[in-house]
């Protein structure tokens, strides 16, 4: 190899080492949020895991139906619970679907469809295999439906808002600011978790529950997009995302 071509070859290694150790990553928190799920699932049907929520339910409204904190807490509860609503996430997700089809990121366009969908299908089809009942109404301080367990705000919430920060993060070359979207999807689906057991809506292990589900599942829909994106990229097909127009392949393709 020429020394002209050293520093090409190690940036392209670098590239694709970067790229798998990302693959592994999101593996990871597919394997450990599926175990960690399983290990919460078994635990709410014992006593210790009931005293757990109690406890922690009790810490967060002394007295049932008025949480902690001065009134304006509660309204700003109220009004970042509702991040997690079906309603909201629902507009949000048509918001992001025409972006990306504008920016013809079909891939990512349907992966985001599917990992909505797919989140609301996990999350009804869990609520109906455990049957778990919520908080007594006298904590509920927001309306609530169906069973508690998992939490489908929390669950919802982590699959939208992840989601949504990793296909962003490509957007940008800098690592502070794939950093800074990453952790605003993160803080997101953190504020609407704690609100639900801030409101009395759901059980803390409820809300830890949704979590690990949510990110299992939005890593493993990041993994497909991977293994899709490399096998297509091979073969020249056009469900991949084309690459961000700049002025230079404008100037190029004029």
């Amino acid at each position: 190899m020429k020394s002209s071509d050293a520093v090409p070859f190690l940036r392209r290694a670098l590239t694709v080492a970067r790229a798998e150790f990302a693959a592994l990553g999101a593996l990871a928190v597919v394997t450990l949020g599926i175990m960690t799920f399983i290990e919460i699932a078994d635990d709410v049907t014992e006593a210790d895991g009931q005293a757990f929520d109690q406890r922690v339910l009790y810490w967060m409204q002394p007295a049932a139906g008025q949480p902690r904190g001065p009134w304006w807490l509660h309204e700003a509860a109220a009004d970042i619970t509702s991040l997690g609503g079906i309603a909201v996430l629902t507009l949000f997700a048509f918001v992001a679907l025409g972006m990306l089809l504008i920016l013809r990121k079909r891939l990512s366009a349907v992966l985001l469809v599917v990992g909505l969908a797919g989140g609301v299908g996990l999350s009804e089809g869990l609520k109906a295999l455990f049957e778990r009942e919520r908080p007594p109404a006298a904590f509920q301080a927001v309306e609530t439906l169906n069973a508690s367990f998992p939490s489908g705000h929390a669950l919802l919430s982590t699959v939208f808002y992840l989601t949504v920060a990793v296909m962003m993060t490509r957007a940008f070359p800098k690592r502070r600011l794939k950093a800074y979207v990453l952790g605003v999807g993160i803080v997101f689906a953190l504020m609407v978790g704690l609100t639900r057991v801030y409101l009395g809506a759901h059980w803390a292990s409820d809300v830890m529950a949704g979590w690990c589900v949510g990110a299992a599942w939005a890593m493993a829909l990041w993994l497909v997009s991977y293994a899709v994106e490399r096998r297509q990229k091979r073969h020249h097909a056009h469900l991949v995302d084309d690459p961000p127009v700049t002025s230079e392949t404008a100037l190029a393709e004029g």
